[in-house]
């Protein structure tokens, strides 16, 4: 455990001690409060029953974030180690390559959560000072933050595995935003497919990911997009491991 701690320690220093993590945080941030403001203006012509939370989270400002966000966290997690020569290093360390891996994906969700703070402040603000015209629950809240967790640890694991498989930061952003963006792309297929029968259409189902946000933004908590959600990221953690005792062989 002290291990895990210890190299969990690392790779958010070398977020917060860098230009590269600041200027995430301050992009994203940028991009939520934009969007609060383009929905406050839209609110100021006609209120709406919905929650604030299913408001913001039903928007293409949401996805965009989120998408853009996780290959950038994670594109420098073993390439740019494999690049400088540090990787080899690292793993000649008295540490196993599921803490080496454990640890990388840790750091990187921390500070996605670190990334998605400002949230909480825009809704809060966007519920405060609309006299009433959109709706903010401590209990939907909590939900559409716990969906949020979701989503980007399943999109920090593809980013890892997408990492580890090449020595370009450049080469794993765009290889993880692909893999994320089809993933994504899935919920418009099985909209389209909805009427499908058979293993096929319950299959694309399960893929759904902008229905479960929209739930999740609701404050409905379903198992399947949990389950789905949590087997997919153990799954791309389970290939990112592969890949990374795979240098055993070569």
């Amino acid at each position: 455990m002290r291990a895990i701690f210890t190299l969990v320690r690392r790779e958010l220093a070398s977020y917060l001690v860098t230009w590269t993590g600041y200027i995430l945080i301050a992009a994203a941030a940028f991009l939520m409060g934009w969007s609060f403001v383009v929905m406050l203006v839209q609110l100021r012509l006609q209120s709406s029953p919905m929650p604030v939370t299913e408001l913001f989270f039903g928007t293409q400002y949401f996805w965009f974030i989120l998408l853009l966000t996780a290959p950038l966290i994670t594109m420098r997690l073993f390439a740019a180690e494999k690049l400088s020569g540090t990787f080899e290093t690292l793993m000649t360390t008295p540490v196993r390559d599921s803490q080496v891996v454990a640890a990388k994906f840790i750091a990187a969700l921390i500070f996605f959560l670190l990334l998605w703070t400002p949230l909480v402040a825009c809704l809060l603000v966007a519920a405060r000072f609309t006299g009433g015209g959109v709706a903010l629950d401590a209990g939907t809240l909590g939900v559409a933050l716990f969906g949020l967790v979701l989503l980007g640890a399943l999109f920090l694991a593809i980013g890892c595995f997408a990492s580890a498989l090449t020595r370009s930061q450049i080469v794993a952003a765009m290889t993880s935003l692909v893999i994320c963006l089809g993933l994504f792309l899935l919920s418009f297929l099985s909209e389209s497919l909805a009427t499908a029968t058979g293993w096929a259409g319950r299959l694309l189902a399960c893929a759904a990911l902008a229905n479960y946000m929209d739930d999740f933004s609701r404050g409905i908590v379903d198992t399947r997009p949990v389950v789905f959600c949590l087997s997919l990221t153990a799954f791309f953690l389970f290939l990112t491991l592969r890949v990374v005792e795979s240098r055993r062989w070569s």
